[in-house]
């Protein structure tokens, strides 16, 4: 077992700002997840998903509770998930995944912080071949013998399993597949009792770009600027 880096930069806010930014995303994933599939967790497992993440950033149960219904309601936002390509400064890919109400408002902001750190929005397709949708599930190390998990989960599209840590320093356990296989590894951790602390997709890169101190440093004001948008759910790059 090898140890996995994580691609996705962590938001770069103040502790409370980056809770409420997790809730309105998991938020929106709920209304998204349950007009697709129903309110009931147990036949629905993008809302089980999406129950998961809640409780991993917190999110108290009434907020999912409240979420769920307001799905249910006539009167409730559509959501549409768009995704964004373009490059950062020094030929950083990045990869922006959004949940929206409103896609002119969302491709003006987005394109009007591209342009204000620096960087380029690009076409549908100009930088999303440098990266691979996977799923990715973290799990807490206490109690699982990765060895043997591995083995277990290979014939269920696992195609990584490894050590990283949390935003806390934390160990813990990592596993990826195929964005195809998502559901049915998902599945296989439910029929072994095991509740990843997150169960989401991400874009990983490929090929990576190298990038000294200070030019991370400017990449990484563009993305914090695109991850402050509200219609923004998250940012994915190939910075090395």
């Amino acid at each position: 077992m090898g140890r996995i880096f994580e691609v996705r930069k962590a938001t770069m806010f103040a502790r409370w700002d980056r809770m409420a930014k997790q809730f309105t995303r998991i938020g929106k994933e709920i209304v998204i997840a349950v007009k697709a599939g129903g309110p009931d967790p147990a036949t629905n497992p993008a809302l089980r998903r999406c129950a998961q993440n809640a409780k991993s950033v917190g999110m108290p149960k009434d907020r999912v509770e409240a979420a769920i219904k307001r799905a249910l309601g006539k009167d409730t936002t559509n959501y549409e998930e768009i995704l964004y390509e373009g490059y950062a400064p020094h030929g950083v890919a990045l990869v922006v995944e959004t949940a929206t109400d409103n896609h002119v408002r969302t491709v003006a902001n987005v394109k009007a912080a591209f342009n204000k750190g620096g960087g380029s929005l690009g076409n549908s397709g100009s930088v999303s071949f440098q990266f691979k949708k996977m799923g990715v599930f973290k799990l807490k190390p206490e109690g699982v013998n990765p060895e043997e998990l591995e083995l277990e989960l290979i014939d269920a599209g696992l195609e990584e399993l490894g050590e990283s840590t949390d935003d806390k320093g934390e160990e813990i356990i990592v596993l990826r597949c195929a964005f195809v296989d998502f559901g049915s590894l998902q599945k296989a951790l439910e029929e072994k009792g095991i509740t990843p602390l997150s169960a989401e997709t991400e874009w990983i890169p490929t090929t990576t770009v190298p990038v000294n101190d200070e030019q991370a440093e400017e990449v990484s004001k563009l993305i914090e600027r695109l991850e402050q948008d509200e219609d923004v759910n998250k940012v994915f790059h190939n910075m090395g």
